[in-house]
């Protein structure tokens, strides 16, 4: 039944955004137009620095759950940390409605890791990750506050401000008061009184997902954490800026401005957010329309418009994007799926991990980690 309702919502998302962001001949036709601009020796220097600027995003975002684990007296060595992190992070990209976010959890469980506990430091790592880019959106974003500016762009920044604000407070009341703050969060859910054994089986899971907060409690692997967390964020940003200077032929044929580092990162800011919520299959289209939205606010209304050239050249870098980030981490994974660290069987096995513990669930009775 879960699975079912995360399928029905992945595929709601996919028709809303392949509406909103789906070519239509004419665009099509202008698409080909503009692709055809670009001189592929002129953008190899930027493509380079691109890829490079990839090897550090994802080396920092995998390394980065070492110091999550270290509360749990868990060190994983680079290689079989990097294989696990790169299969999740495939997974993330493939899987429906967020369902990917449990495999690297699931894969820590062969290493003496609960899954539970393990979901709790990837908890710690995306509102973090969240807490900094709402932060940065919402430095962007104020910045650019004016009469002219869309009536969306405040509520927005505020409002992701607020959720990952109140996300960590909650973990600092977990961490103080963990069975306070659980069983207040399963009586604002009225469960207990509807289904007492049901109430009790999501406690113990919580409370051992709670384990996973320790991080928030040792200052120094905390603050190493923050420190790979910025240079990930940051080689992020920058990756994007740099690929929008090799998409000059294009932008100039629109006759748009060049991408400037501050838009740069507020789109990325914006489309981090954006993907947060449940994601189509791949994030088709959702990650494209977030990154329209984003460079808007920097390039003018204009990319907005379909059909128009500021559009159809916003849309083919924001493609050139999505397409080589996918490319990258389906690649990434495969090559984790094909290390001695990570095999077919173990991401099956933690893939199924949420359905194993929604029918635990529904009959009381909890699943072995």
């Amino acid at each position: 039944m879960r699975l079912a309702i995360n399928l029905v919502i992945s595929a709601a998302m996919l028709a809303l955004f392949m509406w909103l962001v789906w070519p239509d001949p004419l665009t099509r036709e202008k698409l080909s137009f503009a692709i055809g601009l670009l001189d592929f020796a002129q953008m190899a220097p930027y493509l380079a620095a691109y890829v490079v600027l990839l090897v550090i995003m994802h080396v920092c975002r995998s390394l980065r759950w070492n110091n999550l684990l270290a509360p749990l007296g868990i060190h994983v060595p680079a290689g079989p940390l990097l294989a696990i992190s790169s299969v999740g992070f495939m997974a993330i990209l493939a899987l429906p409605a967020r369902l990917g976010e449990f495999v690297r959890p699931g894969l820590m469980r062969k290493r003496g890791v609960s899954a539970s506990a393990a979901l709790g430091t990837v908890a710690v790592e995306r509102i973090v990750d969240g807490l900094l880019i709402s932060l940065f959106v919402f430095g962007a974003f104020f910045s650019l506050r004016g009469p002219d500016s869309p009536g969306w762009m405040m509520p927005t920044a505020y409002a992701a401000l607020g959720v990952f604000g109140a996300a960590l407070i909650f973990l600092i009341f977990a961490m103080r008061w963990p069975v306070k703050t659980v069983r207040f969060g399963l009586a604002l859910s009225l469960l207990p009184r509807l289904s007492p054994r049901i109430a009790g089986v999501i406690e113990a899971k919580l409370l051992d997902m709670i384990r996973g907060f320790d991080v928030l409690r040792d200052k120094k692997n905390l603050s190493i954490f923050l420190v790979w967390s910025l240079v990930y964020w940051g080689a992020n940003g920058l990756g994007l800026w740099v690929l929008a200077r090799g998409f000059g032929p294009v932008f100039d044929w629109a006759h748009l401005p060049p991408l400037t580092v501050l838009g740069a990162f507020a789109s990325m800011g914006l489309v981090a957010v954006g993907i947060t919520l449940p994601n189509s299959p791949g994030m088709v289209g959702q990650f494209q329309w977030f990154m329209q939205l984003g460079v808007s606010l920097y390039l003018g209304a204009s990319v907005l418009v379909k059909d128009s050239d500021p559009y159809v050249a916003v849309y083919a870098f924001a493609s050139a994007h999505y397409v080589l980030q996918v490319i990258w981490y389906i690649a990434m994974g495969a090559i984790g799926l094909a290390t001695p660290w990570v095999s077919f069987h173990d991401l099956w096995t933690a893939r199924a991990k949420p359905a194993a513990d929604a029918e635990s669930q529904k009959t009381g009775e909890p699943v072995a980690d």
